[in-house]
């Protein structure tokens, strides 16, 4: 099983660029996407009624703004949009499926560079995340997480760490809560099989940092300890292009 993730940056600028062409060619089991941009009735019908896909999305009340969709081959038992929490849910960052063998969490997790509010905003939306994972690993549930979290952890996961010690994206409390997510029953699987840094998954584009590829690594397919060894590897796609983000996978032995 072969399950990708992308923040498109626009998901109706992405079809513009050929993401339905990709999607077809690339053919994943399940395919979650975030900053989507747009409610379901917005998107041509080609992306809402691909041939072998189920989609769901999960929209902002306010539009052109946050979202995340789910493409998906294998049917789901079922898909929620909530955490349970209005003023998460409000903004359309979540989309639950859950499966046979998992539940998989695909989310657009908040930025927090346009103001301390925002910045709050973030943190509170990370305690909540980890507070209902932990339920679920208490119950005894397999768990995947994949999406933005639109933080980098480590001086590896970015070029310029120095450089950014003091902005949201790599503060020490956002990198100090993905310490504490691990810690909770979590792994990162691309680090299960990519030791060393410079592997990135976001770019500046206003200062055309993918040529040089001075980037930052955002996106992660996090599982619980007990899906460790289900999972045959985990990448990244730096070549697809499309968004400032590109895409990132891992493969299961489901």
């Amino acid at each position: 099983m072969r399950i990708l993730s992308w923040n498109v940056n626009g998901l109706r600028a992405t079809i513009k660029k050929g993401f339905v062409d990709w999607l077809k060619n690339e053919a994943p089991d399940i395919l979650g996407v975030q900053e989507t941009k747009a409610h379901r009735e917005q998107l041509p019908e080609p992306v809402t009624n691909l041939d072998h896909y189920e989609s769901y999305f999960a929209e902002a009340e306010r539009k052109g703004y946050s979202g995340v969709g789910l493409f998906t081959q294998c049917e789901p038992l079922s898909v929620s949009d909530s955490l349970g929490i209005p003023r998460f849910d409000r903004e359309g960052r979540v989309l639950i499926a859950r499966y046979p063998e998992f539940t998989l969490f695909n989310v657009y997790f908040p930025n927090g560079k346009a103001s301390d509010e925002r910045l709050q905003y973030k943190m509170d939306f990370y305690e909540a995340f980890l507070t209902h994972c932990e339920g679920l690993l208490d119950a005894g549930e397999s768990v995947i997480v994949c999406g933005d979290v639109n933080t980098a952890h480590q001086p590896i996961d970015l070029a310029r760490p120095k450089d950014n010690e003091t902005i949201s994206g790599f503060l020490p409390e956002e990198r100090d809560w993905i310490d504490r997510f691990l810690a909770a029953g979590f792994v990162d699987t691309f680090r299960m099989f990519t030791a060393e840094g410079g592997h990135y998954t976001w770019w500046d584009l206003r200062t055309r940092a993918r040529d040089r590829n001075v980037g930052w690594r955002l996106d992660y397919f996090f599982v619980s300890e007990d899906l460790k060894a289900h999972v045959r590897d985990a990448f990244i796609l730096p070549d697809v292009y499309g968004s400032d983000h590109c895409p990132v996978g891992i493969d299961l032995d489901f």
